[in-house]
């Protein structure tokens, strides 16, 4: 089983690929600490581990929809305030 991040096609030419998280930008580093959180807080109020937020904070993760939906709302911002997308 091929190990790594997720590979996808683009719209722009379907033989070339690239990795998911190249694509996803986050804030959430910026905006826990301006917060005034720790990332152990912001898991717990997540319901996730202080893993998770690290591994989001360094790009080595993208969270689920729902997981991007519960840290704004408990940051208080926007879901696009928090993640970008880049092409």
């Amino acid at each position: 089983m091929r190990s790594g991040p997720k590979r996808l096609p683009t719209a722009a030419n379907l033989g070339d690929t690239v990795t998911v998280a190249e694509r996803v930008i986050s804030n959430l580093r910026d905006r826990r600490t301006t917060a005034g959180l720790t990332q152990a807080q912001l898991a717990d109020a997540a319901g996730v581990t202080r893993q998770t937020i690290i591994a989001i904070e360094k790009g080595n993760y993208t969270p689920s929809v729902l997981l991007a939906l519960k840290l704004s709302r408990i940051l208080g911002i926007a879901v696009e305030e928090l993640f970008g997308y880049v092409e």
